[in-house]
């Protein structure tokens, strides 16, 4: 029977707040010491990647209660439950499916009269044979010519999950002769955006996707009337150009606007939604679907590696597990992600989104007000440039930020230069090492303004090199670190109640429905 309580209402409670101050990072590190740690802190992942956690502040007494804490509270038997097909979803009464797009890992999932997984494979297919012609030929444009690029119109997670792993594969794409369209992406509702994309593209030769489950989504449709403009005044008719992601009983299901509509549905959020038709038919037409089929491949595996009970296996569960640790005992308010990696340059935009939209809440699954902080800021940049940036606050800051690091020991690309004895690859990795152990362990300094306190806390995700299974291995590692966070704390990690209401004033402002503040707001802008 599972039990769904806050977590500090858990009889390992005390035992976890008791944990503050337990480990000194410094000493920790120090030495033989924090070599051993960095050998023995390391928990295996998907696709040949480690999750080494050596430079926080935990020991073996910590990871024992964490342990404790994650067999009280459920937390496999809750992940059990959602891929089961329970109504996680409270604030919406839905079932949570996006592990379901990418295997089969509990069973069949009946809702609504309908098998998904035969749902999300059918919608899958639909892409895979679409991209497939328009890369053989068999859809063209007007003029029977070749469709070279794709653009998407969508916004939040209808971009930024497919916009950061379109990007990390764009290069090893295009060096192992995988990139079979160029890819856009139109978001923000400014119409300096679209116009840019517009002006950066060959419109005759260009498939625009329109992503809208709802098919109302302000922002989404204002870019659309902006690009059927732009392909009336360029001679094309827009029903050959345009595409729906869509659910089936959205107004763009049926439309004789597009060109083709493919379907996603209610139980999968936006976040969470590149492993669904927003991803699939973007990345498809992209890459080719066989390599969007290996990007869910490697994310399968994070997601059955996520099911181990022991912590100490689990990276997805620990990692977790050691964030609620110092956002709830050590009271750490943001995390920075550090990719050192430039194709994971939009990953951490979109890891904001995962984390913060998915566990940004202040009451439980039940509406009820939490007595403890849940969600971290999060925030990021790949290293190096980092370092020349926001590291000063990181290393000397009043605040103590934990990080997250990512790195590889290869390129991706193979191009390199041997330059004063290292190649730039080896100077990357270089840095990124450099950087753990001066977080860590500081530096005194007889000058206030060069000394190093140390003890700020960072943990890293190592592989061999970026390819389509190990971004698929680190995209689902990190959803399912924010919804074993979101059962740790006892959110809903599924809604996101938090952006209507800025959409609901929004239309009132543009409807002259405005009094007192709001339309004084409105006049400062003519509106």
């Amino acid at each position: 029977m599972i039990s769904w309580k806050n977590l500090d209402t858990l009889n390992v409670y005390k035992k976890f707040l008791a944990l503050k101050g337990r480990v000194n990072i410094v000493e920790a590190m120090a030495g033989e010491n924090g070599a051993k740690r960095v050998a023995e802190y390391s928990v295996p992942m998907a696709c040949g990647m480690k999750y080494n956690f050596a430079a926080k502040a935990v020991d073996d007494t910590s990871l024992d209660v964490l342990q404790e804490l994650a067999d009280e509270h459920q937390l496999i038997a809750k992940y059990e439950e959602l891929l089961g097909g329970a109504v996680i979803n409270t604030g919406e009464k839905r079932l949570v499916l996006h592990q379901l797009c990418r295997g089969q890992l509990k069973g069949d999932v009946i809702a609504d009269g309908v098998n998904k997984r035969d749902f999300y494979v059918s919608q899958q297919k639909k892409a895979a044979d679409f991209a497939n012609k328009v890369h053989a030929g068999e859809i063209t444009n007007a003029a029977g010519e070749k469709f070279t690029t794709a653009v998407q119109i969508g916004i939040g997670g209808s971009d930024l999950g497919p916009r950061a792993i379109y990007l990390a594969l764009e290069n090893w794409a295009k060096t192992n002769d995988s990139l079979k369209m160029e890819a856009r992406f139109i978001s923000n509702v400014d119409p300096d955006d679209a116009a840019a994309v517009l002006k950066s593209v060959d419109i005759p030769h260009t498939l625009f996707i329109v992503v809208s489950k709802s098919g109302t989504t302000l922002e989404t449709l204002t870019n659309e009337s902006f690009v059927r403009d732009a392909l009336r005044n360029a001679g094309v008719d827009p029903s050959r150009h345009m595409l729906a992601v869509t659910s089936e009983t959205s107004p763009l299901a049926s439309s004789s606007d597009y060109l083709e509509a493919f379907f996603m549905d209610d139980y999968i959020g936006g976040r969470y939604s590149s492993s669904s038709c927003v991803g699939a038919v973007i990345l498809s037409l992209a890459f080719g679907p066989e390599i969007f089929a290996r990007i869910m491949n490697g994310a399968s595996e994070s997601d059955k590696a996520a099911l181990n009970p022991d912590i100490r296996q689990n990276a997805a569960l620990l990692d977790a597990l050691i964030g609620a640790y110092e956002r709830n005992v050590e009271g750490y308010l943001c995390t920075a992600v550090l990719p050192y990696s430039q194709a994971l340059c939009r990953f951490p935009a979109h890891l904001q989104q995962l984390d913060m939209e998915s566990n940004g809440k202040s009451v439980n699954r039940f509406g009820e007000p939490v007595d403890y902080v849940t969600g971290p800021v999060i925030f990021g940049e790949p290293g190096t440039n980092g370092q020349h940036s926001f590291y000063q606050l990181l290393h000397q800051g009043t605040n103590i930020v934990p990080m997250q690091f990512v790195g590889y020991k290869d390129s991706q690309i193979g191009m390199d230069v041997d330059i004063q004895g290292s190649t730039s690859q080896k100077k990357l990795c270089a840095n990124v090492v450099a950087q753990i152990m001066a977080f860590a362990c500081g530096k005194d300094d007889e000058n206030p303004n060069k000394a190093f306190a140390g003890g700020r806390p960072s943990s890293i995700i190592i592989g061999d090199s970026l390819y389509p299974e190990s971004l698929g291995a680190l995209l689902a590692h990190f959803e399912n670190k924010v919804m074993f966070q979101g059962f740790i704390w006892n959110v809903n990690s599924f809604d996101q109640e938090g952006v209507q209401l800025g959409k609901l004033l929004a239309k009132r402002v543009l409807a002259h429905e405005t009094d007192g503040a709001l339309k004084a707001y409105a006049d400062l802008f003519d509106i």
